[in-house]
This record gives C-alpha cells, sequence and structure tokens, in this order.
C-alpha cells in the first residue's frame, strides 16, 4: 500500500478546512502553500501532530464580504495530506501537500476552540469506464483535444505527449490536465465536482476548443 492510500484508508470523516478564492485542488497533484493566517497556522500545527489531512475548499464568488469570519464555500473540494513542511522562527509554514480525493462536506463542525473551520463528509471516486476500448477512446479524444492547443515544437506538446504514451490512468490524466491548464476557477470546480470520467473527458475537451472570437489558447502569460 502506498503512503497516500495509507492516509485514505484511516481517514475517518473529519476534515479542516482551508477555503481559498483561487485553488481547486485535484487528487494526485502537488501544490505549495505559504500559511500565514494566524488561524491556518493553527491549523497546520494540529494537522501535523495529528493525521496530517486538510481539505481545500473553493470559496465562492461573494467570499470577500465575509472573509474573517465563514464565507460560503463549495461542496465538494480535494482531501490532501502535508507531504513536507517548513516552521518558520514567527509561526509561518511553508509547505507541499498532495491531493488525494475529491472530498464531499456533509455539514461543518463547530468547535469553540478553534480560530478555523472543520467539516464532516465523505470521499468520492468513480473509476474509468471497465471497457478498454471506451478507455482508449477517451483517451485518444483528449490527447487530439490536448495537443492541438499547443506548438509541436515546444517543450509543452512534449511533455503533454509524454504523458499520454505512459500508463498513467485516465482519470489521474483528467485531473493533472484540470489542474495545470490555464482554465477558468469556475470550469476546474466543475471538473473537480464531475464523478463520471467520461463526462469529465467530455468537458476537458469542450473547454479546450478555440474560443469564437479566435483568442490564442493558451493564453499569453506577463512577463511580470
Amino acid at each position: 500500500m502506498t503512503d497516500d492510500a495509507e492516509f485514505l484508508d484511516v481517514f475517518d470523516g473529519n476534515v479542516r478546512l482551508f477555503p481559498l478564492p483561487n485553488l481547486v485542488l485535484f487528487p494526485h497533484v502537488d501544490q505549495v502553500l505559504h500559511i500565514f493566517e494566524h488561524r491556518y497556522r493553527q491549523m497546520i500545527t494540529d494537522a501535523l501532530a495529528t493525521d496530517g489531512l486538510i481539505a481545500v475548499v473553493l470559496l465562492r464568488p461573494d467570499w470577500h464580504d465575509d472573509y474573517d469570519g465563514r464565507p460560503a464555500i463549495e461542496h465538494i473540494g480535494c482531501l490532501c495530506r502535508i507531504v513536507e513542511h517548513e516552521r518558520m522562527i514567527d509561526g509561518r509554514y511553508n509547505l507541499v501537500i498532495r491531493g488525494l480525493a475529491r472530498f464531499a462536506i456533509d455539514a461543518e463542525r463547530p468547535d469553540d476552540d478553534k480560530l478555523y473551520r472543520l467539516a464532516t463528509g465523505r470521499i468520492l471516486y468513480r473509476p474509468a469506464p471497465a471497457d478498454s476500448k471506451r478507455r482508449a477512446e477517451l483517451r485518444g479524444n483528449l490527447r487530439a483535444a490536448v495537443l492541438a492547443r499547443f506548438d509541436p515544437q515546444g517543450p509543452a506538446f512534449e511533455h503533454l505527449a509524454e504523458l499520454f504514451a505512459s500508463d498513467s490512468p485516465l482519470e489521474r490524466i483528467c485531473d493533472q490536465l484540470g489542474y495545470a491548464l490555464p482554465l477558468t476557477i469556475s470550469v476546474k470546480q466543475n471538473l473537480l465536482v464531475e464523478l463520471d470520467v467520461d463526462a469529465r473527458v467530455g468537458a476537458l475537451v469542450a473547454a479546450l476548443r478555440p474560443p469564437p472570437s479566435g483568442r490564442e489558447f493558451p493564453p499569453k502569460f506577463s512577463a511580470n
């Protein structure tokens, strides 16, 4: 059993919530974080002292109105484990977290002793279609849609071609692409919510179609 699987095996449904306004994390993806707010310093200290788990959830669009309180959050996020951490002298943390599984929040769990939010919920999972022919078809459709958006002479094209040629499962490829591609936050959240891998591939392919205006994809990034 891998380390990640061991964490999932002992997970009891109770989790610390880390709401963020601009990050949708997916399973099988590592994310670097800098923790500076006091409530989240407490959260990480507690996680490191116990199960090492937190759940990254997306704040809903009106989060600015109540950020210091309990702004509305999406009900499906990503259960994560802390894989690396560095605690600074002033109590801040540098972290690497890894997405483990989709997580549905059933209810928030009040705790007056904690500055951060807690919840109970369930792990969500649905494998790719068992039919090997269908899996190969989906993989081919996704590969064509993704590679068509990149310069064949560029390093990104080569990296993505290697990803599709690997033995990585289709659902893992979908999640890695959902995280890495320059898609809108709402599209990323919809990809996280979608459990059916067939539908997830369809949503990714649709999101990768060139826009009617002819805008370039992926967009050019600022040099700043």
